[in-house]
């Protein structure tokens, strides 16, 4: 029987793998964490996750050299490759790139700086996947991607903020349980940027997380929950 840890991991690489197009570095950044983490019992467990075959081919490509390590085959491509797609297209005429290169280098990364850019018409165009098109729409433009990857990064970290203060402040069920023990890699990382309030909270988040007795059915429950990527999610 494969461990609750392994099955955890399995999971949290598989969602890194569906939403690799709302994480900042794209495949080159995915496909380092895919390597250094799926040990042979991970490697066991996705074989059991659906799509998880899938995934574990592309590992096998990246360990081969088969695949580069920014780069995935386009078979493998989660969805059929549909939301890579789905963000190519992303038109602007002359005034709304000047409006969106002004929201770009006027951006404060706090939360007034979000606000001021999301209640912004040229941001508010693109929907909930605004993070994800916007960035596709400056493909080519080195400086400002590098701007735009603060703001995804600003927008995950107030996400993920959000999101822990509402875990830990009201009652949760299991499948949000382990979906949090699958999603704590991204808490490590975004909250200490809130400085000393944000390394309480993740404290809080471990102690949690540590009081949580897994059990197989959490595991299960697992894979029919999605990180909350889309939006942003870590461009």
């Amino acid at each position: 029987m494969l461990n609750v840890k392994s099955s955890i991991v399995a999971q949290k690489l598989l969602n890194l793998y569906r939403q690799e197009h709302v994480i900042v570095g794209g495949w080159a950044a995915v496909n380092q964490v895919f390597v250094a983490e799926a040990t042979a019992d991970v490697i066991a467990a996705l074989r059991e996750l659906p799509t998880g075959r899938s995934l574990v081919r592309h590992i096998e490509n990246l360990r081969s050299g088969k695949t580069p390590m920014n780069s995935i085959e386009r078979e493998l491509l989660p969805y059929g490759g549909a939301m890579s797609e789905s963000i190519t297209a992303a038109p602007m005429d002359a005034s709304g790139w000047r409006e969106l290169e002004s929201l770009i280098s006027e951006f404060t990364p706090d939360q007034a700086g979000l606000e001021r850019l999301t209640q912004s018409p040229v941001i508010k165009k693109y929907g909930p996947e605004w993070v994800v098109a916007i960035r596709a729409a400056l493909a080519g433009n080195t400086p400002l991607q590098k701007k735009w990857d603060t703001i995804a990064q600003t927008y995950r970290a107030y996400h993920l903020w959000n999101t822990a203060t509402e875990i830990l402040n009201t009652p949760i069920s299991d499948r949000v349980r382990a979906q949090l023990q699958v999603d704590m890699p991204e808490y490590e990382t975004y909250l200490p940027m809130f400085g000393d309030a944000g390394t309480e909270l993740l404290g809080k988040l471990r102690t949690f997380v540590s009081s949580v007795k897994p059990n197989p059915s959490q595991t299960a429950t697992a894979d029919a929950v999605s990180s909350e990527a889309a939006s942003a999610a870590v461009l």
